[in-house]
Order: structure tokens, then sequence, then C-alpha cells
């Protein structure tokens, strides 16, 4: 009759959990800081939507819906000819500025549901680019009136 070998030591289940916990951190990170797609983008048309334009400071990317974290832009049904004006234009350029090199970081979601991110395009903000161009301002905590600030026919 021969010794049963002895078994390996088991890892303690502290250690397991541990390295669960560490590898699910490293795939967080990776997708929080994940190089977006940039593929073509067109304007948001119908219920569905995947990758599209919504508006100057909102976008689909691969079924998720993104706001721009500290920008308001124009809205396409804004309450004056002016506004609307200007949504068309943020929304072409923030339209062009997705199709180059973006990195999306992920801040977490708005009251909507909505994730907010900071957009970066070639290692500038994509907020930051449409404020610089008067098509977007800053973010103050609630939305403001654009109709107040534009002049007729913008």
């Amino acid at each position: 009759m021969t010794d049963p070998q002895p078994e390996p030591p088991a890892w303690p289940r502290g250690w397991i959990l541990f390295g669960a916990l560490v590898t699910a951190i490293i795939l967080l990170g990776f997708w929080l800081v994940l190089p977006a797609k940039s593929a073509a983008m067109e304007f948001c048309v119908g219920p569905v939507r995947v990758t599209c334009v919504v508006d100057g400071d909102t976008f689909w990317l691969d079924g998720e819906k993104i706001r721009i974290a500290d920008i308001d832009a124009p809205e396409t049904g804004g309450a004056c000819e002016a506004e609307r004006i200007l949504a068309a234009r943020a929304s072409g350029r923030l339209a062009a500025l997705l199709e180059g090199n973006v990195e999306i970081v992920r801040q977490g979601k708005d009251r909507y549901g909505r994730t907010l991110a900071v957009v970066m395009e070639n290692g500038r903000s994509v907020g930051l680019i449409l404020v610089e161009e008067e098509l977007a301002r800053p973010w103050r905590g609630k939305r403001e009136s654009w109709c107040a600030t534009l002049p007729a026919g913008s």
C-alpha cells in the first residue's frame, strides 16, 4: 500500500475574493477609459438609437446614451428659432468631433439614466471645444434659456 499524495494547500477564501475584486477593478478601469470607435456619426432619427448624435451635448454610442459632462448645448427642439439654428450647428460640430480619435471617461449617470462623461478628441475636451466655439456653454447646475441670450436669427 502506498501513501496517498498530500493535497496541495488550499487558497484561503479571503485571497480568492481579493483576487476576484482586483480583477473586477482592473476590468472596470479599462471600461471607464476605453477609446470609443470612431465610426461615422449620424444624427438620431426614430425610436431605435444605437450610434448617433441627439444634439450638441448628447449622443448614443453602441446603444449607450452619453451626455457630455459640464456643458449645456442648445436643444434641437428649442423654444425659439435662434436656439434651433445654434442647436443644429452644435449637433453637426459634435458629430464631426466624434469621428476623430475619441476617448470617453465615464463619470456616472445623471437623473435621466444617461452616462455622464468627459469626451476627449485627440487629447482635447470635446465639451471645451464646443464652449470655445460658442456652440455650448459651461453647465451651471440648471437649464437656462438660450432664447434670452441669443440674438434673433443666430
